[in-house]
C-alpha cells in the first residue's frame, strides 16, 4: 500500500510541475532538458521505490503510475472541465491575422516560431498570410492561412 501511496504522490506532483512549466517547454525539448529529465526519472526512481527495489515493488509502481495516468485520460474525456485542467486548452494566437501578444508572451511563443511553423506546414511566408495560428492541447501550432 505504501508504494501506491508514494506513486500517486509523485503522479500528482509531477502533474502540478509540468503544467506549471507551460505547454512550450515540453514541445521543444534540448538535449538539456533530456538529461534534466533522466536526472528527474531517476530522483523520482528514488521516491517512489523507497529502499525496496525489486522487481515486484518497481511492476506495482509502474502499473499505479499507468493506472493514474489512464484514470487522468478517462476523467478528461468524462468531464470536459476537468479536462482543460489537466490537458489545458488551444490558445489562439493570431486571430484573424491579428497577433494576440499578451498570449503569445504567456506562453513564450515568439512570432518568428509561429512564422516558421507557417512555413513549414503551410507554405506561407508572412504574417500578412495567416488567418489563425493556434497553440493546439498537443504542443504544437496550428496555422490556418487567409483565403485567397
Amino acid at each position: 500500500m505504501d508504494a501506491i501511496l508514494r506513486a500517486a504522490i509523485v503522479y500528482v506532483a509531477l502533474l502540478v510541475i509540468f503544467r506549471v512549466m507551460g505547454k512550450r517547454a515540453l514541445a521543444q525539448v534540448t538535449t538539456f532538458d533530456l538529461v534534466v529529465l533522466l536526472i528527474v526519472s531517476e530522483a523520482t526512481q528514488q521516491a517512489l521505490l523507497g529502499e525496496d527495489y525489486s522487481i515486484s515493488m518497481a511492476v506495482l509502481v509502474v502499473l499505479t503510475l499507468v493506472g493514474l495516468e489512464r484514470i487522468g485520460d478517462y476523467v478528461s474525456w468524462r468531464f470536459p472541465k476537468a479536462g482543460q485542467i489537466i490537458d489545458g486548452a488551444p490558445v489562439v494566437l493570431i486571430d484573424r491575422g491579428t497577433p494576440l501578444q499578451d498570449r503569445m508572451r504567456r506562453h513564450h511563443i515568439r512570432m518568428d516560431e509561429i512564422l516558421q511553423e507557417a512555413r513549414t506546414n503551410q507554405g506561407l511566408r508572412s504574417a500578412d498570410e495567416i488567418d489563425y495560428a493556434v497553440l493546439e492541447r498537443s504542443d504544437t501550432i496550428s496555422i490556418v492561412p487567409k483565403q485567397s
